[in-house]
């Protein structure tokens, strides 16, 4: 694991502070990314399947009815309030996030992997209870009391329903949460960030939601867990491109890999992120803990 400067690039006066999911292209963009990184890598097998997902959740967004968001009364609350319009972890699930489990593990069940086809036989066959706490164990409660196989899947399906409600929100209406380093959108904490190119977001980081894939401008050479800027470093393995590193802090031994568009343009925060698991191990063994979920991985243990 090689240390990297650090480098400090205020943002831009006219960049938008919150980027809504762009639902045309984003799950497919995901795919693809899966399938570039499956070539030739140790876990080429596994990130091609999570490519396949990544397809099924692009397919069940583009035929998904549009869902109801929260009614105007409770937005202007959230809003007021500074909390989370689309709050995981308190308001309703949309019942649809149940019918694209059902979806997954009709269209990937038969070519699965044979552990992910038995997690996808044994949610086809789960009554909306047992689908709703696995949902709760996930997104408000303890994930690991949970069966880990049936997670990732539980976590794709909630990703294209908050997805599809994120990117219907009004981006002017955001704003920084009172419960720090979370999504102003959902609530959900980052699985990453990424340091965009663009003509007004140019070298600019943002934190990228795990759940509704929702992005917020986040300063550079900045712990995104304490704030502080004395105990930050970046860590990368060597030989590495570069395009993934993980911020580590000393101040409060937390870390968040971050991905660089320049470096590569195609990169992607969340297959990226499963695609780099060796940098995880060793982060980790240097005393550091992850401060975001993946949650195509979670429950599974990296």
């Amino acid at each position: 694991m090689q240390p990297q400067p650090i480098d400090f690039h205020p943002p831009a006066e006219d960049a938008a502070p919150y980027l809504l999911p762009e639902t045309r292209s984003l799950f497919a963009d995901r795919a693809d990314r899966f399938v570039t990184l499956a070539a030739d890598h140790s876990l080429g097998d596994w990130l091609a399947f999570l490519g396949r997902l990544s397809r099924a959740q692009h397919d069940a967004l583009q035929s998904l009815p549009e869902l109801p968001l929260p009614d105007a009364a409770a937005l202007e609350q959230a809003y007021q309030h500074r909390m989370p319009p689309l709050n995981a972890g308190a308001a309703p699930r949309p019942a649809a996030w149940r019918d694209i489990v059902c979806r997954f593990a009709g269209e990937l069940g038969p070519e699965a992997p044979p552990a992910a086809r038995q997690a996808l036989d044994a949610l086809a066959v789960s009554d909306d209870a047992t689908l709703d706490a696995l949902a709760d164990a996930l997104l408000i409660g303890d994930p690991q009391a949970a069966d880990a196989a049936l997670l990732p899947f539980v976590g794709a399906a909630l990703q294209v329903v908050f997805t599809a409600l994120a990117s219907r929100l009004d981006a002017g209406r955001l704003q920084a949460l009172d419960a720090h380093g979370v999504c102003p959108c959902c609530g959900s904490l980052p699985v990453a960030s990424v340091v965009r190119l663009g003509a007004a977001i140019n070298n600019l980081r943002y934190l990228h939601c795990s759940l509704c894939n929702t992005e917020w401008n986040a300063p550079r050479a900045v712990c995104t867990t304490c704030d502080t800027d004395k105990d930050v470093a970046l860590q990368q393995i060597e030989g590495a491109s570069g395009s993934v590193r993980a911020e580590t802090c000393d101040a409060c031994k937390s870390y968040l890999k971050i991905v660089y568009q320049e470096k590569d343009s195609h990169v992607d925060p969340v297959a990226d992120d499963l695609a780099t698991l060796a940098l995880d191990l060793l982060v980790d063994e240097a005393g550091y803990q992850r401060v975001g979920p993946n949650l195509l991985l979670i429950g599974a243990g990296a």
